[in-house]
């Protein structure tokens, strides 16, 4: 992305917009709405209205810059309790979620990682919440708090899965099959065509012409 070029961003609800897998801070009072970006190397720009309302140092991806100033003050205690209910969620999903999600939010503007919790909440729906929250386990061993990190353990679990084994084959029971009897049962004697039929129960014959 060039100074020449510009496209739209949507601000989200932790003030941030989403520029080639980074993210930038924009003030609190655009929020739900569009902007457009223009970016090169070493800025990028972010304009409302035809006006220019900040600019940052270009971030790669997975950065992320953030301006304490953009959120205004009276909007704190609405985006404290925004980050109180998502803490809540990720615990009804596992003891460990819950306390990774903390440790995620755990920073002097916890608003701006909310989206980091969406992600950790996604893994769940995928992954299921007994795989995920063991995994949020492990990640907590090795104190290392990134949800890509939690993404790859449940991914390496997943591949070294053993392969379910395969199903019985279910035989099909029609009318023929229902009144089959073993071959040993009949027997021909000489030229008569009679045939002798050992029923169920020893010591009878039946003989059929």
């Amino acid at each position: 992305m060039t100074c020449r070029s510009s496209r739209p961003a949507k601000v989200a609800r932790d003030l941030h917009i989403e520029v080639a897998k980074a993210l930038y801070s924009v003030p609190g009072e655009l929020i739900g709405q569009y902007v457009q970006v223009r970016a090169d190397a070493h800025l990028v720009k972010v304009f409302s209205r035809g006006q220019l309302v900040k600019t940052h140092p270009r971030q790669g991806a997975g950065g992320r810059s953030s301006d304490p100033g953009d959120y205004p003050p009276e909007r704190a205690a609405y985006a404290l309790r925004d980050v109180a209910s998502l803490t809540r969620k990720a615990a009804l999903a596992g003891q460990h979620v819950g306390v990774y999600a903390a440790r995620l939010l755990d920073v002097p503007l916890p608003w701006t990682r909310m989206r980091t919790v969406y992600r950790l909440l996604g893994l769940v729906r995928s992954y299921g919440e007994v795989a995920t929250d063991a995994a949020c386990a492990r990640a907590l061993e090795l104190d290392v708090v990134d949800v890509t990190k939690v993404a790859r353990i449940l991914q390496l679990a997943r591949e070294h899965q053993p392969a379910p084994a395969p199903a019985a084959p279910v035989r099909a029971v029609g009318d023929r099959a229902r009144f089959a009897r073993d071959p040993d049962a009949f027997q021909v004697i000489g030229n008569a065509a009679q045939q002798v039929i050992q029923p169920p129960i020893s010591g009878l014959e039946v003989v059929r012409p």
